[in-house]
């Protein structure tokens, strides 16, 4: 079987820091990154989609955590074709446009080369320190199974070479009926890394928990079953604590999945209060031998 890392997507949220889960001397961000990294060997970083990440901001990270951890940071949403606020983007790249939300089409294309270059080294320190795990690309839900999307996901494994992308889908598309198994074979092909996921289902971003190694490398998020997933608070979207049964009905599945690859991440999502944290722990203990 291969390597199993667990983690959480988040360790800074403000209703995680109000629940008690940090120790009271971890009283600040270094000793809150450096408590979190005693606990897990994994975090996924997702403020990165927000806002392209600094270079120092990687290089604290790196010296932060011990050797063997490992970040997976969530790419910038301008490269998932998601609606970026002109604010986010760097200064000298924003466009002269009164758009409240831009697109990849909206900037020159001098431009957007450059937010890919600049987004992917400023995190040479965690490459350097051989702490870059992964790069999640997250697709907005209107993303479908089409040809110019499938060669799309070539070309950010190229761009991103010789780092790994991951690809996590939001339609439903990719997995009806025997698109499923076209999708599979797809990323298979060519060696390209399939985030699998836990989430509600009936909705237009809703995906189903297809298990799948398509490379050296399998990533399974897991959201939760908020009945409130449609909600603009993101607390309330992602406020769901899995309970024992489910967690336990997920050990097995997940020790099968990673008999197929060389390494397994699995990262809660379910970030409120410290529902991921405690559920990632619990997760991670059913998952020791």
């Amino acid at each position: 079987m291969g390597e199993i890392k667990v983690g959480t997507a988040s360790w800074t949220d403000r209703t995680l820091l109000d629940s008690g889960w940090y120790p009271q001397t971890a009283d600040t961000p270094e000793r809150r990154l450096a408590y979190y990294a005693r606990q897990f060997p994994l975090v996924e970083v997702d403020a990165t989609y927000y806002s392209p990440p600094a270079e120092r901001t990687a290089r604290l990270w790196a010296d932060r955590t011990p050797d063997g951890f490992t970040f997976n940071v969530k790419a910038f949403s301008l490269l998932t074709g998601h609606p970026t606020r002109p604010s986010a983007l760097y200064k000298d790249l924003r466009p002269d446009t009164d758009k409240r939300h831009l697109y990849p089409d909206d900037l020159p294309r001098q431009a957007y080369e450059e937010v890919w270059t600049r987004f992917l080294s400023a995190l040479d320190p965690l490459v350097r320190a051989d702490k870059l795990g992964a790069l999640l690309f997250q697709f907005p839900p209107w993303f479908t199974i089409r040809r110019d999307n499938k060669e799309y996901l070539r070309e950010v494994d190229r761009r991103c070479a010789p780092l790994r992308p991951v690809f996590e889908f939001r339609h439903a598309s990719w997995f009806d009926g025997d698109n499923a198994e076209e999708t599979l074979d797809f990323l298979r092909k060519h060696d390209l890394a399939y985030v699998a996921v836990d989430m509600p289902q009936g909705h237009r971003s809703s995906v189903p928990p297809v298990l799948a190694a398509t490379a050296d490398l399998a990533v399974v998020r897991f959201h939760g079953h908020s009945d409130k997933w449609t909600s603009r608070d993101i607390h309330e979207k992602f406020g769901y604590r899995y309970s024992d049964r489910e967690l336990r009905d997920w050990a097995p599945r997940l020790r099968d999945l990673a008999a197929d690859t060389r390494q397994t991440h699995v990262l809660l999502n379910n970030c409120f209060r410290d529902y991921a944290q405690t559920n990632a722990q619990h997760l991670q203990s059913l998952l020791t031998p």
